[in-house]
């Protein structure tokens, strides 16, 4: 079936949307399409952004499963940043599934995406959808974080290694209002369904039908001799870890049946002050204030340009090996630098990756096409040996 567009951005009045439908302006996208609710705030933000004014413009709405689908028959990629998923995306995501089109959104929602995969995977994996979740800081990254240690390791040892450490070394700028809606989601459906609470909690919530090792918890500060520091939970480990597994479990246990992995905050300050520091990380619960953005709102262009990260990955064998690899990125994780990450994976999945199709993640769909796509255009590096 031929398509109007290659890509159409759904939420593109939203914050997020917004800095995503101004990345593709400036990087000259052809045949893309903006869409939302509203025709008007539509035609505000096309100008407010600078793009062509015969940019297309699609109305399309959550609660109206024939806008969804009709925007899914224009387009071979859907991108989506009309959150919290679980409350907006069943449509969008089955009417992918139907129609052969491919979906990449911003999801770190564990339980909605565990419903997805059981109630669409074979359906995409008919039609050719090629489907992919978390597109953003939650969790490529971490995901391809992995990937580049593991095929590093393999090079240098023959082997993947059993034991994998992510830790969060620098991190200026923090996760979006949109995230942060979503945990709220997520925290009352789990009080609604305690189904959804273990899937939570379960580390192989992703890979149905494979249950690996035990993992790691991360929910205490601990000293981490690997890196002589100590470390504190990570609010996106939950999401990320379970991620990585399915990556593993998609490429058929390249990562080995027996593989560990967990991710931590590097706390500042030694001895007695970085204890302190971690155990005062441990204490915080982003979701007890109303302080940060709300959803659609965000950091100035100034806060985001400020913003980085900085993730080493630790990769240890069983008999004392061990490889690291580096991920950083050059803007703040939970704008500038996500709104970039999903628009050049929607960019790889219309011009670098072809695939079957299924609901997949970033890493085992395009891998390292997709990592060096990222180092040539959007400010990530990633370096493992």
């Amino acid at each position: 079936m031929a398509r109007d567009f290659d890509i159409i951005v759904y939420g593109a009045t939203g914050f997020t949307g917004r800095l995503v439908a101004e990345y593709l302006t400036q990087s000259g996208a052809q045949r893309w399409a903006m869409a939302g609710r509203s025709l008007s705030k539509l035609q505000e933000v096309r100008d407010l952004i600078g793009a062509p004014a015969d940019t297309p413009l699609v109305t399309a709405n959550s609660d109206d499963a024939a806008s969804l689908r009709s925007l899914c028959e224009r387009t071979k990629v859907v991108l989506t940043t009309v959150g919290p998923y679980q409350l907006y995306g069943n449509d969008l995501v089955a009417a992918c599934a139907e129609t052969g089109t491919a979906y990449v959104d911003l999801c770190g929602e564990p339980a909605w995406m565990r419903h997805m995969i059981d109630a669409h995977h074979e359906t995409a994996k008919r039609t050719g959808a090629r489907i992919v979740f978390s597109c953003g800081f939650d969790s490529i990254p971490f995901d391809l974080g992995v990937l580049a240690l593991q095929d590093a390791a393999k090079a240098k040892f023959g082997h993947p290694m059993p034991r994998v450490k992510g830790r969060v070394r620098k991190m200026q700028g923090g996760a979006s209002g949109g995230t942060v809606a979503s945990l709220k989601a997520t925290l009352a459906a789990a009080a609604k369904h305690p189904s959804i609470l273990g899937l939570l909690i379960n580390p192989f919530a992703l890979t149905p039908g494979f249950e690996g090792p035990a993992q790691p918890k991360g929910l205490l500060p601990e000293y981490d001799r690997a890196i002589e520091a100590w470390v504190a939970p990570f609010i996106m480990a939950p999401i990320n870890t379970k991620n990585v597994h399915r990556t593993n479990f998609l490429l058929g246990e390249a990562y080995g049946a027996d593989f560990v992995y967990d991710e931590m905050m590097v706390a500042p300050g030694i001895g007695e002050m970085g204890k302190a520091a971690a155990e005062a990380i441990a204490r915080m619960n982003p979701l007890s204030s109303d302080k940060g953005p709300k959803p659609g709102e965000g950091p100035s262009p100034e806060e985001r340009d400020a913003g980085f990260y900085d993730l080493l990955f630790i990769g240890e064998g069983a008999g004392g090996e061990r490889i690291d690899c580096v991920v950083t990125g050059d803007k703040d994780p939970g704008y500038g630098s996500t709104s970039k990450m999903i628009a050049e994976t929607a960019l790889c999945l219309v011009e670098d990756v072809a695939g079957e199709g299924g609901i997949w993640t970033p890493g085992a769909l395009m891998g390292k096409v997709l990592a060096d796509r990222l180092q040539a255009k959007a400010g990530l590096t990633f370096r493992a040996g």
